[in-house]
């Protein structure tokens, strides 16, 4: 059914755009006869070019992983109290982001920080294509600004890491081995009445991921505090495992996927993808040179064009 789907989807969009273009054409030799003014043509070529771009932006998802949702973690790097303030606002970026578009976003775990914002937010997010289009995020986001904690009043500099895995469903197998498995409970702690702090809801799973190439072994944590229910924060605790090793294997197979892993560089000046200068009005993508002046639509959530910039440049590959 889902392979249908897929193929209605191409099919229908296909007509849609070839009736555009037809339109088009005669819009022309209706200008001419002036059957219809300049100001009538010019919005339906808008449309058209518009039509025709977001099937181009489509097809640069071809992966197996870009269908799938997404889990989005949010790490706070260089910057103390401004770096946790940054991180909790690209928290509400995404989650604005996701809300514009119909995607089910889910706060599975989080610590808040020590005077304001929060220290890391990892985040589900369900529906079509959430991955393909959220890959772009993965790496640093540098933050410019006048800063509120700064008691002289002068601009600061901090920076916070954004890690994107595909969120694998039941389609996918993974081979776990519950031997290289351990489980710790925890009080979930803050807000939320008598039982969050009785009962020891929230769980941390380990495991023992062993590298098949270099025969390494690596420790993947992985801590739940979405519900009071600690059987379903251990069932979500073994979904996130399951994409993490989900991704572990894609980044195996595709070698061009080493652009992503850039994403993983020290979290401080020379690695960010993207500026977000406040000041100056202006946010820069440094990968692909896409910028905009909209720097409150940017923090609503309004993040498509630098996607799309993305997309189109290195989602071919």
């Amino acid at each position: 059914m889902k392979k249908v789907k897929e193929l209605r989807f191409w099919i229908e969009k296909f007509d849609e755009a070839d009736k555009a273009v037809e339109e088009l054409k005669l819009a022309f030799d209706f200008v001419k006869e002036e059957v219809i003014t300049e100001a009538e043509l010019d919005e339906i070529y808008t449309r058209t070019c518009a039509l025709i771009e977001s099937l181009e932006l489509r097809n640069m998802l071809r992966h197996e992983e870009d269908k799938l949702g997404a889990v989005l973690k949010i790490n706070s790097g260089a910057g103390g109290t401004e770096s946790q303030d940054w991180s909790e606002m690209l928290m509400r970026l995404y989650l604005r982001w996701c809300e514009a578009h119909g995607y089910k976003a889910a706060v599975t775990h989080i610590i808040d920080g020590d005077d304001a914002g929060i220290k890391s937010v990892t985040i589900e997010i369900e529906g079509d294509y959430a991955y393909g289009y959220l890959k772009s995020e993965n790496g640093v986001h540098r933050l410019v600004r006048v800063s509120p904690y700064n008691a002289q009043g002068k601009r600061m500099t901090s920076f916070s890491s954004v890690f994107v895995v595909p969120l694998v469903d039941d389609t996918i197998e993974i081979a776990i081995n519950p031997a290289d498995i351990s489980w710790d409970t925890f009080r979930s702690g803050g807000a939320g009445g008598q039982n969050v702090n009785k009962v020891e809801s929230g769980v941390r799973l380990r495991y023992n991921w062993k590298n098949p190439d270099t025969g390494e072994t690596e420790e993947i944590l992985i801590e739940c505090t979405e519900t009071r229910d600690q059987p379903k924060n251990k069932e979500r605790a073994m979904q996130l495992l399951r994409s993490q090793l989900y991704d572990k294997e894609l980044r195996r197979r595709r070698e061009e996927q080493a652009k992503v892993e850039a994403g993983k560089k020290k979290i401080e000046w020379g690695s960010q993808i993207r500026s977000y200068v406040f000041d100056d009005r202006r946010v820069k993508d440094h990968r692909t040179n896409y910028q905009t002046s909209d720097v409150q639509g940017v923090m609503d959530g309004n993040i498509d064009d630098f996607i799309k910039a993305y997309l189109m440049e290195f989602g071919g590959e």
